[in-house]
């Protein structure tokens, strides 16, 4: 066996040390420089190193006012269970940034509880954006089971589909749905739904303490249709019918009334779970998905959100 490292590896393992000693012993750079033998110039660009190669995340764990006051006033106004608005950044158009750290510490905390939990997962950019930021961690007394089918409809993974990524990360029992998102007629997802192997986990997913769900928008650039789901003539009926987003496939109107017929009679997701019994959590910020995520909690699709500043000030303003 070749013990020998490469030197791209190396300089990151050197990267990890310094930044480890930078960002979490709270060295100095010249106490970097002495601990690891080398010049200050050099500790100051390993440590740049291990924050532009993504091994060091940051979390700001002091509170900010505004963002706390944003919270209170939508928890009040939704009669929403939990509420968390994190810092807008005036020059991002990003809809996962903020957000998707905040989830992945809510999700962490859950999951470090030692008493056994079900946590249920739904699918999208900005839950898969959560799941990356998750540390490595033993979590064989939860179950994670997936809301929604995991194939595509050329039969290939769903790319935004998490749960088998969650399962590698934090080592809990995992039930996915071996599903396609969108049946092709309502008789095959009932056949489909129907299947011994899947009832089971249909019925965990019901039981769900938690559940981590992302919203939709049903624009020009929606989800479903950009992620070959839906046909651009089923989005257009959809649109038409007055869908305007959707929570794990299935769409709803701007009263957060669920679309009769189109594609909702073809999903293959499950139920959400009960908002009276257990926790739902929508993840989602952005001018696009504002009329969304103000119809669930308005409807009570949800119970919890966590989103930015601006997404709270404009649900605050409506």
């Amino acid at each position: 066996m070749n013990s020998r490292q490469e030197p791209g590896s190396t300089r990151l393992d050197d990267a990890a040390r310094a930044g480890w000693l930078y960002y979490v012993a709270g060295n100095t750079q010249d106490q970097i420089a002495a601990k690891l033998g080398i010049s200050r110039q050099t500790a100051q660009r390993l440590v740049s190193l291990a924050m532009s190669e993504g091994l060091i995340k940051v979390r700001v764990d002091h509170p900010i006012a505004n963002c706390l006051d944003l919270a209170a006033r939508l928890k009040s106004r939704f009669a929403l269970d939990l509420v968390e608005v994190v810092p807008s950044d005036p020059t991002s158009s990003s809809t996962t940034i903020g957000i998707a750290e905040a989830a992945a510490a809510e999700i962490e905390r859950r999951l470090r509880s030692s008493s056994p939990i079900v946590m249920a997962i739904g699918t999208g950019r900005t839950l898969k954006a959560a799941i990356e930021q998750l540390p490595p961690m033993e979590c064989p007394q939860h179950k994670v089971v997936s809301l929604t089918g995991n194939i595509s409809p050329d039969g290939s993974a769903a790319f935004y589909n998490v749960i088998f990524t969650m399962a590698d990360r934090v080592k809990a029992r995992s039930f996915p749905m071996p599903l396609p998102v969108i049946a092709s007629s309502p008789e095959e997802r009932e056949m489909l739904l129907n299947q011994p192997m899947i009832q089971p986990t249909l019925a965990l997913a019901g039981e769900a303490d938690v559940t981590f769900v992302g919203i939709g928008d049903l624009g020009p650039r929606a989800p479903l249709y950009e992620d070959g789901f839906i046909s651009e003539s089923e989005l257009k009926a959809l649109q038409k019918a007055g869908g305007i987003a959707e929570i794990v496939g299935w769409v709803f109107d701007r009263e957060g009334r669920m679309i009769e017929g189109i594609t909702n009679d073809r999903v293959s997701s499950a139920a959400l779970p009960s908002r009276e019994k257990s926790l739902v959590i929508a993840l989602a910020m952005g001018e696009r998905k504002l009329p969304g995520i103000l119809a669930a909690v308005n409807r009570r699709l949800v119970n919890g959100l966590i989103t930015d500043e601006r997404t709270a000030e404009a649900l605050l303003a409506s």
